[in-house]
């Protein structure tokens, strides 16, 4: 008890810290503030979707998937292809884009049950062979998509972009678009869904058995397999949706899905490796602390280097403080 009361201490003091942080370097501008605050909720979002699979698939299966950010890209580059294509221009943008982000989610999905069972599963007993193959098949999809889309990076053209897209809200005189606030709420809202699909469902009690003791869980007639098969292809599908979602603001380029992979680790390795709740908290700590850094070392250090350090910086303090993560369990 007291070491949990000492994580959620240690995390307010650092969001704190954050915020007191950006408010004096905006020398009380409270739009700034306001814009770097919904920058690093925006960010956090999106940091969950690409994280809340890793943490998932590693918290069962023990496999670290670097391939995690090339579906966040796949995502992007398939909803952007879908949105923009001249074949779906007769359908109302309104629907367009709903429905790109449906097809990538699928796509996501089928890719990871492809790489789940064909290739994973002879290698459950082999990690290294895991971490190398995962490795591979990021390689293998960036290099794909080159092939299909070029090596071009695609922004979304806001002529022709959907409703929400293009309105925006006015806060502290300062305009916003009102799509980062349907990205965070999305990001929270799967935040809760996905809590209440491991907490109070019965395929969740089979996932969380299964990651005590995965044996036992077959000796009651239940299928490992297929379970891991779902979680990872779960997993997959929300780092798809999550590159979808983000293609109104990112666009689609090749360097995406790195952008977000390593933030992602860090997300999961400093909320503790298999803590859902700490992936949760995590992302949007270091969605924060990205935003933060990304303004003042644009402002003052006139370079942007900085921003991308950040969550490693911020991964390497937390270990310093809490060696096994924000919510991982200590070892004896």
């Amino acid at each position: 008890m007291t070491r949990t009361r000492n994580t959620y201490l240690l995390i307010v003091g650092l969001t704190a810290a954050l915020l007191v942080f950006s408010f004096l370097t905006s020398a009380g501008d409270l739009g700034s503030f306001g814009t770097t605050v919904l920058s690093g909720l925006f960010l956090g979002a999106l940091y969950f979707l690409v994280a809340s699979g890793l943490s998932i698939v590693f918290g069962l299966m023990d496999i670290l998937n670097f391939a995690q950010g090339a579906y966040f890209m796949i995502g992007a580059y398939v909803t952007f292809a879908l949105f923009h294509s001249n074949m779906f221009q007769g359908i109302d943008a309104n629907l367009r884009f709903p429905l790109g982000v449906i097809v990538a989610t699928g796509v996501g999905a089928l890719f990871g049950v492809i790489l789940e069972r064909v290739l994973l599963r002879p290698l459950y007993a082999r990690p290294v062979f895991q971490l190398v193959l995962t490795f591979g098949v990021a390689i293998v999809f960036g290099e794909a998509l080159k092939a299909i889309w070029g090596t071009e990076a695609y922004s979304w053209n806001p002529n022709t972009s959907f409703g929400i897209h293009q309105s925006q809200f006015e806060i502290f005189g300062r305009q916003f678009g009102t799509y980062r606030l349907v990205v965070i709420a999305v990001g929270a809202l799967l935040i809760v869904l996905i809590g209440l699909l491991l907490q109070r469902t019965r395929i969740g009690i089979i996932i969380r058995a299964g990651v005590e003791d995965s044996e036992m869980v077959s000796a009651l007639g239940i299928n490992v397999r297929a379970v891991f098969t779902m979680v990872f292809t779960l997993g997959c599908a929300v780092a798809a949706f999550g590159g979808a979602i983000a293609a109104p603001f990112l666009g689609a380029n090749l360097g995406m899905g790195n952008a977000f992979l390593l933030p992602g680790i860090a997300v999961v390795v400093l909320g503790g490796l298999g803590s859902y709740t700490g992936t949760a908290i995590g992302s949007f700590l270091v969605g924060l602390a990205v935003a933060v850094v990304a303004k003042f070392s644009a402002e003052f250090l006139n370079q942007t280097v900085w921003s991308s350090m950040t969550p490693m910086l911020l991964l390497i303090l937390i270990l310093l403080l809490r060696p096994s993560g924000l919510f991982g369990k200590e070892s004896r």
